[in-house]
Order: structure tokens, then C-alpha cells, then sequence
């Protein structure tokens, strides 16, 4: 007998609930009616059944949830109840009428648990125990031949099952296992195909198989299909079907003919006549009204009930509000759907917290813990799966604002290279990186190795309130790993208010001290930028027999002089600033209270390095080209990314030296500005000024040309399907997410202009977290114009090309002027353009059938060459990439452009600052690091590699309200949906230099707004 657990509703944290997702955040579910009780039998997926006591005047929906909790299902919406009403018809449970009143003989009716509505793509069910439940559908309509399908498709889907169910290929065992189980008719006679396709799933885990069975079944044409037969008006058999596009009409097994809801003006019954009214279409030649004559009026009208709940699930923003019930007399039925709307199912688990908890596979003999699953083998697909289990000192706390946006990076664990696995990195949510998470984080726990001891609980990637001020014991002594978000330990790292305020008071409160200040704190983060490549990076390089000589002579060359004088550089800031505050013994007040003569005595020896600075965009190059003609080298370079301190791509931190330039130039203006013409340190900040500003003039051209290189290599790494991408002539102008208007209705999809094409992606959870490009459009040619009036969608404009047109709708009207301002550059560039337009697309994206779609997905190898050499060979590495400023835009739906890339890079900052939780107390000292648009937070600036890592796009930065009772001076929010940070600064000027680099990171810029701004580097 089952009876309500609280499991579920401690997962949605609410532990007096039910905790199902039919319910709004924070609300109850109805209570159960007290009376006699009724014992219930459902049948579940896996064939199990389970007993489950209710009131006999509960409604359906109290069953529902009761199951839906039995199996902690949070995305339950997607399934229903059906069983056989006395007149041997299949219908679904209504959740709002009593059970009672629908199933007349509760002891000997049996209720299955099943797939009510099949989305469009399975990459919107977030987790991982609702996609395996859809592949347990899967494997009924196989076996039942509900999911008809060519011989090659069928062979496919059955060697997917088995891999979930016995592993990796072993012929002997494949075979008997085939002999033992019939998952599809006439079986026998594919098994040598079965066995081929199983041979080539070596390594994908339980999970993984869920996903790609999902893949191949949803590309069919009877996949989620249940067929209610009716006869036309001319009396020729047919057979009616709704899915999430609209209703279809079969014929047999082939779709002869299909009504989409947008076509669709009413939909009806009448006796045992089925009735469709179409929008008026003098393009159409079909009547006003379409009628289907069905068995009865009872099969009429089962039908219509489930059009109805389709159309209100995949269409409806929210569940439609009940009709007020008439006084006198009622008309036609008062069915209403009842639940969640796909897109409110969405949002609610992207916003609720709550704790991911395992389940078993009750087919699969395979080992594997759905809350604690390894990282998958380097050699195939990776999809979502849950934390890992890991040694004590590797344990994380996890948290983050949108999984898809953030990382943590982890080395790999003695146990676990042990066991043939490559420890990677732990995503928000406990989810592993390299395994595409959903759009939004999971809670988990982490343990240690052994399984006991200690473990932290995190509700949306959360510690709960009552944990926030947990210390998280490391045995080394060491800090923990990296985190996502800046939820780190606040013990030891406390300051009273007046230990604060005492310390400010001892301080210089000349602005021109704060402008030294940050000269001397970026310099720390700069100096510590360059020895990653100079020490760590070269190090690793001269291990491996595979660098060119000529690449470790020219990396050499570069760096080691500049190391060696930031070195210098820095000590003598350091005396500078400590002078300068009184913390020497040479209390001299006036000749050391300046910066000038430092800063004009190094930007001279600085020129004296120009020979070095011009060959740093050599170095990408070369680099790039090492790469190409090296898997080793490539491989080399992948993994070096993944250690804890390259929090950013190793081509940024090539090119640290010449954006360095950018920030010396910008804190000599601001002194410049500062100090009036007769101050002492005016003259000597001018002369400083003018010759970086000569420096930079000489760089500025190849500074640009590299930077939008590197750009272009990074953006290939996040392409699939592209090959070609980095040339010399195609500049990068702006990514972000635009909604495609086409029959399914509005679909996310990831836009990239260039200056000579726009490509369209989609992200789907795939093995190497890449955007795969579905089409793109040439400029050359193109036209854009507004069209809300047109489809009547808000902030939607049209891209008509000669050959196809295109209608995208932005998420506000600042995102489309932005949008329509670069697409119309971008095309005045192209038509200035000579030379054919060349196609970026390989040609691994030719129309294939299903069944050849699907077995040539298998293998990554077969995509190499749309990938840079970073990620061209395996994909062992390839989970990195879901951190990746591509993927913060499609989570957060926004954009940036070329020109924020360049604010972003013009504003790097770093410090000391205090956080603050929104229910914390005290505040927490933190080294902050702004770069490539998030911030990376340390315990001191001496630390190695960041603790976490918060990035910004899509937050907004305030100060806080009065009724926020945050009573101190210099105090700055960020807010992002419900995750609230307070940070506290020094003085005024770096209150409001963090401000303004914020800013420039939440906010993106429009061209015009930037060029009116100032003048380009």
C-alpha cells in the first residue's frame, strides 16, 4: 500500500504538501476528503503496480499528485491517468471530478501511469527522470506496434534500449538478451542489425541512451501518435490524431493531411459527427468546416477532450480560468483543461527550488546511480545527468543563477582514475560538466568518497538559510574547489563594522589614491594572467615533444621580458601605494602621495617591449596552426583549459598584455582629468598618457584584427555544423536569442551575425554542448522590416533574402532596435563586399531520412571538421564549453555584440569587495575579478584560481531601497529574478567605478550609444 511521502514535497521544499507540478510555487494541494476510502491500482512504466488509498470523494487530481509524489516527479504534467470505463473505451482520469464518479468498480479497474503529451523536442523535459520515463513509453509503443517505423529505425531504437538496460556491446550477452526480450515484432529477423547498432554505442550510459532513443523517436511520424478512427464524408476509413502541432489525419499509418492550431478556428462535436472550422484562407481549398463521422458520440467527444487539452498545453501561456456556470441552463460541455501549461511546467522548473533524488531503472543491469552517475567515457555523447560522487577534497558547493551559465572545474580523483574515469567538472545543480544540463539547476549532494560523512545539502543550487554560514572542512587545509556562484564560506573571513570603519578612516580620501589603488589591484590580477602563461602554460608546453620549436621560442620571446617587467612594475607600486598610505616608516607627506613619476618611468620601458607586444597576435595564430597539425598539441591545450586557473580561454590570456594597454590609457585619463594643471603629478601623468596612447596607436590595428580572431576560433568551438568559420575577412558582429516564427509557433533559437552571413542554432542537450546550426542567410541582399502589425507578435521584424524569408521576434524592444541596427550595417557591408557569398555549412546538415540521421549522430568523430582544432579531435574536453558566454545568452535570453566584447574588455577590474546574502548577516571579504563579462570571485588576491564565478548578462545592478535595511555607505545590488547579492566597496569612486563596469556588462550597448560614447579603440 502507498501512501503519501514527503519526499517530493520536501523536493519543492514545502514538506507539508504533496509537492507535485500542478501546484504554483508556495501553494497546497487540495486536501484529501475524509469518508470512506478506496484502494486504487495504478500501473507504472516499468509494469509495476502500486495500490493508493484515497478518499472515495477525492477528484482525480488528488490520485495524480499522490502518484506523481510516489515518483518524485516534478515535470508530471507531461502524463496522465487512462484506464478502460465500462463501456470498454480508454479515456483519461479527469482530474477535477471525483474518482468515484468515473471509475464505477475500483477493484477491478487498473490505472496506467502514461506519456500524455509528447513535446516537439525531448530537450524541453529538464529531467532525467522524466526523459526516462518518455523512453519507457517508447519501449511500450514499440512492443505493442503503436510506434511503427522502417527496419533501420526500429533496429536503432531497440540497440538504444538495450545499451540502458545491459551496457556496453558483448555479443554472447546482446544475443541472449535479444533471445530473452521482445521489445518489437518480428524481432528475429533484425537482430544481426540490433547487434550492429548496439556494437556502436560503447560507453554511453543509461542516460545517454534516453536521450538518444528519445531522439530518434521523436523524428517519426507516428512517435506520440494515438489514432481515433473515423470515416470521412464520403465513408473511406481514416483515422483523426492531435499532437502539439495541431490535428492530423492518417490513413493507415501514413499522415495523409494535418490542421495546425493556427489554422484552426473552432473545434467541435455533434452527436458522433467530429468538427472542424478552419480560418477563413482564400488560398485554400478546403471548406469552412470539415466534418469526420466517428463511432459514436462518446468517441467524439473523448477526442475533442484531448484536442482541447493539447491545444491549451502547448499553446496556452497559463492554464484557461474556469467559465462561471450558468443560472438557468448550460450549453455544450464544461470540460476545461485542468494544470499546467507546458510553458508554465518550463518556468517552474527553471525558478522552483527544490532537491533532485535518485530512482531505480528497474530494466537495466547496468550500475548506475541517476543522483551520484560518473561522467561519461571521453569517447561518446554526454546528456544530463546528476552530481558525481567525489573525494572530500574535491567536494563543492554548488550554486549558480542558470546551470547552462556557469562551471566548476575539478581535477581528476585518484578513485575515480581508478575506475577508468576522467574527472571533469561539477555543474550547478550537481550536474556533471561535459553532460549538457538543462536550463535550469538541480539541487544534489555531494558526499565523500566513501559515502558518509559530510555532505551539504543545496535547494536550487542554494544552501538553505539555516547552512549559509557553513564551513566546508577541507583535508588538505586547502580552500574547496571552484564554485558557480559567490556562496562561499563566510567563516573566517567576517569583519565588524567598526573593525571596517576603523580601517577606512586610517586611509588617504584623495580620489587620485582610489585611481592608484586600482591601478595597483588590476596589476595583481594582470601580473597573475601573465604567469599562467609565462610559468604554468610554457611549462606544460615543454613536456610535450609535439610544440614546434618555433611556437616555444615565440611564446618565450613574448612573455618573459613583459613578465619579468610587470614584476618589477608591481613591487614598485606596492612601495608606492604603502608610502602613500603611511604604512612605512617614511611619513612624508606630499612626496610620495603621487603616481605619476612610477607610471611615466615604466610606460617608457614599456615602449622599449613594442617588439614583444606586436608578437602576441603572432601568437594566437601560431598557436592555432600548432593546433591543427597536432592532436596531441590540441589535446594539450584542451586540458590546460580545464586546470582551475585558466578561468578563461587560453587566447584571452594571450592577449591580456595588449588590453592592458587599454587600462593604463584609461586610468592616466582619469587622473589627467582628476588633478587640475598646476598639481605636481599632472605633468608626469600627461607625459605617461601620451606615450602609452603612442604604444596603443601603433597596436590598435592588429589588437582589433586579433581580437576578433579569437573571437571567431572561440565562437566554432560552440558551432555545430559550421566548418570555416575564422577567416580573415568575416568580422563577428552580434550573438543572442531571437524567437523564430514558423508552424510550431515561436521557437528559441541562437542567432549569429557575421559580416557576411547570420546563422540560426539551437541547442539541444547533446554530447558537446554545442549550438547546432540549422540554416543561415546571406546579407547580401537581405531586407528587414518591422511586421508586428503584420503576425501580430510583439517585437517581431522580418528578414527576407532572395531565397527564403525569416520571421524572428526579440524579447523586448530594445533587443530588436539593437538587432535591426547591426543586421542593416552588417548588410550595407556585405553589398560593399565583391566576391561570391560562400556557404558555412558542411555537409553533415544534407536532408537525411530518420533512420540515417540517427546512426551517423552517433559518432562526434564524424563532425570533426566543423570544430577548431581545440575541440576538432574527441570530445573529451567538449563539456567546457557549456560555460561559455553563448550559452549565458540563450539561458538568459539576451545578446551581446562585438562592441560590448569591447567595452567588457576596456573595463576589467578587480578588488577588494564585501558580499552580502539577502538573509545573511555580517559581510564577507572577497578578491573580485570582472573580466569576459562575469565576475570570479578569491579569498585574497595570492589564491590560484577563483572560488566561483557569477556571470552577469541579464543582471541588473541598483542601489538597494530603504526598505531593504541595508544602512551603509557604498552598497551596490545585483538581481537576477529571485537571487539577490549586496556588494560593499571602500570609497566612493570604487562604489562607482564597480557600478559602471557592471553596467557595462548587464546592459548591452547599441552601436550608436557607444560611438557617441567615444571614438573605437
Amino acid at each position: 500500500m502507498v501512501e503519501q511521502e514527503p519526499t517530493a514535497g520536501h523536493r519543492l521544499g514545502a514538506p507539508d504538501t504533496l509537492g507535485i507540478s500542478t501546484l504554483e510555487a508556495g501553494q497546497k494541494p487540495p486536501a484529501v476528503p475524509s469518508g470512506r476510502r478506496a484502494a486504487v491500482r495504478v500501473r507504472m512504466l516499468d509494469d509495476s503496480e502500486e495500490i493508493f488509498d484515497v478518499s472515495q470523494r477525492a477528484s482525480g487530481k488528488v490520485l495524480f499528485e499522490m502518484v506523481c509524489a510516489h515518483l518524485n516527479l516534478i515535470e508530471g504534467d507531461y502524463f496522465g491517468l487512462e484506464f478502460q470505463d465500462h463501456r470498454k473505451m480508454t479515456v483519461w482520469l479527469d482530474l477535477l471530478k471525483p474518482i468515484m464518479k468515473q471509475i464505477r468498480r475500483p477493484k477491478h479497474t487498473v490505472l496506467r501511469f502514461v506519456v500524455k503529451f509528447f513535446p516537439p523536442d525531448h530537450g524541453q523535459l529538464m529531467e532525467e527522470l522524466t526523459r526516462y520515463l518518455f523512453a519507457l513509453q517508447i519501449r511500450q509503443d514499440l512492443a505493442t506496434g503503436r510506434l511503427t517505423c522502417t527496419d533501420s529505425s526500429a533496429a536503432l531504437l531497440v540497440s538504444h534500449i538495450i545499451q540502458s538496460e545491459i551496457g556496453d556491446f558483448e555479443e554472447t550477452q546482446c544475443r541472449q538478451h535479444l533471445l530473452n526480450n521482445n521489445y518489437i515484432p518480428d524481432q528475429m529477423a533484425l537482430m544481426d542489425k540490433i547487434m550492429d547498432f548496439h556494437h556502436t554505442h560503447v560507453g554511453h550510459t543509461p542516460a545517454e541512451s534516453d536521450y538518444q532513443l528519445l531522439e530518434v523517436s521523436r523524428r517519426l511520424e507516428m512517435y506520440g501518435i494515438r489514432l481515433h478512427p473515423a470515416k470521412d464524408r464520403e465513408g473511406t476509413k481514416l483515422s483523426l490524431a492531435v499532437a502539439h502541432t495541431g490535428v492530423l489525419v492518417f490513413q493507415g499509418h501514413t499522415r495523409i493531411n494535418s490542421f495546425n492550431w493556427s489554422k484552426v478556428r473552432k473545434l467541435s462535436f455533434k452527436r458522433k459527427r467530429f468538427l472542424i472550422k478552419l480560418r477563413p484562407d482564400l488560398n485554400s481549398t478546403y471548406q469552412d468546416t470539415l466534418e469526420f463521422v466517428m463511432a459514436s458520440r462518446d468517441c467524439c467527444k473523448v477526442f475533442w477532450k484531448i484536442c482541447v487539452e493539447y491545444h491549451a498545453f502547448f499553446r496556452l501561456f497559463e492554464e484557461p480560468k474556469p467559465k462561471p456556470k450558468p443560472v438557468l441552463f448550460s450549453r455544450g460541455s464544461s470540460f476545461r483543461f485542468s494544470g499546467r501549461t507546458q510553458k508554465q511546467v518550463m518556468d517552474y522548473v527553471k525558478e522552483t527550488e527544490f532537491k533532485k533524488l535518485p530512482f531505480d531503472r528497474k530494466h537495466s543491469r547496468v550500475q548506475y546511480n541517476s543522483a551520484l552517475s560518473p561522467l561519461p567515457s571521453p569517447l561518446h555523447s554526454q546528456v544530463p545527468n546528476q552530481a558525481e560522487g567525489r573525494s572530500q577534497k574535491e567536494l563543492a558547493l554548488v550554486s549558480s543563477e542558470d546551470s547552462a551559465a556557469l562551471r566548476i572545474r575539478q581535477s581528476p580523483s585518484p578513485s575515480a582514475q581508478q575506475n577508468g574515469q576522467s574527472d571533469g567538472v561539477l555543474w550547478a545543480g550537481g550536474e556533471a560538466r561535459g553532460q549538457a544540463p538543462g536550463v535550469r539547476q538541480q539541487a544534489a549532494e555531494l558526499h565523500t568518497a566513501d559515502g558518509a560523512g559530510l555532505s551539504v545539502s543545496l535547494v536550487n543550487g542554494h544552501r538553505r538559510g539555516d547552512e549559509l554560514n557553513a564551513t566546508i572542512p577541507s583535508p588538505d587545509g586547502q580552500q574547496p574547489s571552484p564554485l558557480t556562484s559567490p556562496l562561499l564560506n563566510d567563516a573566517g573571513a567576517l569583519r565588524t563594522d567598526d573593525e571596517e570603519e576603523n580601517r577606512r578612516k586610517r586611509f588617504p580620501t584623495d580620489k587620485a589614491y582610489f585611481i592608484a589603488k586600482e591601478l595597483l589591484t588590476t596589476e595583481r590580477t594582470y601580473l597573475k594572467d601573465l604567469e599562467l602563461i609565462t610559468l604554468t602554460f610554457q611549462s606544460v608546453l615543454s613536456k610535450e615533444e609535439c610544440v614546434p620549436e618555433s611556437l616555444r621560442k615565440l611564446l618565450k620571446s613574448s612573455f618573459e621580458p613583459l613578465h619579468t617587467y610587470h614584476s618589477d612594475f608591481l613591487k614598485e607600486l606596492e612601495q608606492r601605494l604603502a608610502l602613500w598610505e603611511g604604512r612605512s616608516n617614511a611619513h612624508i607627506k606630499g612626496d610620495y602621495q603621487r603616481i605619476g613619476d612610477v607610471m611615466l618611468k615604466n610606460t617608457q620601458a614599456l615602449k622599449m617591449l613594442t617588439a614583444q607586444l606586436q608578437k602576441h597576435a603572432e601568437c594566437v595564430g601560431e598557436l592555432e596552426k600548432a593546433c591543427v597539425a597536432s592532436r596531441r598539441l590540441a589535446s594539450v591545450c584542451r586540458d590546460f583549459e580545464l586546470q582551475k586557473a585558466c578561468y578563461v580561454p587560453v587566447n584571452v590570456f594571450i592577449l591580456r598584455p595588449l588590453h592592458r594597454l587599454l587600462h593604463y590609457k584609461q586610468i592616466l585619463e582619469r587622473l589627467c582629468k582628476h588633478y587640475p594643471a598646476t598639481q605636481p603629478d599632472f605633468r608626469d601623468c600627461r607625459a605617461a598618457l601620451a606615450d602609452v596612447s603612442e604604444l596603443e596607436a601603433v597596436l590598435r590595428d592588429s589588437m582589433l584584427k586579433t581580437d576578433n580572431y579569437q573571437r571567431l576560433l572561440e565562437l566554432q568551438k560552440d558551432l555545430l555544423g559550421v566548418e570555416g568559420l575564422a577567416v580573415p575577412t568575416r568580422e563577428f558582429i552580434r550573438l543572442g536569442c531571437l524567437s523564430k516564427l514558423s508552424g510550431k509557433g515561436l521557437q528559441q533559437r541562437m542567432f549569429f551575425l557575421f559580416s557576411d552571413v547570420l546563422l540560426y542554432t539551437s541547442r539541444g542537450i547533446t554530447a558537446s554542448n554545442q549550438f547546432k546550426v540549422h540554416g543561415q542567410l546571406p546579407l547580401r541582399g537581405m531586407t528587414i522590416r518591422e511586421s508586428e502589425d503584420e503576425w501580430g507578435v510583439p517585437h517581431c521584424f522580418t528578414l527576407v533574402t532572395p531565397r527564403q524569408s525569416l520571421v524572428v521576434a526579440a524579447s523586448s524592444i530594445s533587443e530588436m532596435e539593437k538587432w535591426m541596427e547591426d543586421l542593416k550595417m552588417a548588410v550595407d557591408l556585405a553589398e560593399d563586399c565583391s566576391g561570391p557569398a560562400t556557404s558555412l555549412l558542411t555537409n553533415s546538415h544534407d536532408v537525411k531520412s530518420p533512420g540515417e540521421w540517427a546512426s551517423e549522430v552517433e559518432s562526434e568523430d564524424d563532425l570533426g571538421g566543423s570544430r577548431t582544432s581545440l575541440e576538432r579531435h574527441g570530445n573529451s574536453s567538449a563539456h567546457h564549453r557549456g560555460n561559455t558566454t553563448v550559452h549565458v545568452c540563450w539561458h538568459r535570453n539576451t545578446s551581446v555584440s562585438m562592441l560590448d566584447f569591447s567595452i567588457a574588455t576596456e573595463n576589467q577590474l578587480s578588488g577588494n569587495l564585501l558580499r552580502k546574502f539577502k538573509n545573511s548577516n555580517g559581510w564577507q571579504k572577497l578578491w573580485v575579478v570582472f573580466t569576459n563579462f562575469s565576475l570570479f570571485f578569491y579569498k585574497t588576491h595570492q589564491d590560484e584560481f577563483p572560488l566561483a564565478s557569477l556571470p552577469l548578462l541579464g543582471y541588473s545592478v541598483t542601489v538597494p531601497a530603504e526598505s531593504e535595511n541595508i544602512h551603509k555607505d557604498y552598497v551596490f545590488k545585483l538581481h537576477f529574478k529571485s537571487h539577490i547579492y549586496y556588494f560593499r566597496s571602500e570609497s566612493e569612486y570604487s562604489f562607482e567605478r564597480w557600478m559602471e563596469v557592471i553596467r557595462s556588462a548587464t546592459i548591452s550597448s547599441s552601436r550608436t550609444r557607444y560611438l557617441n560614447r567615444k571614438e573605437p579603440y
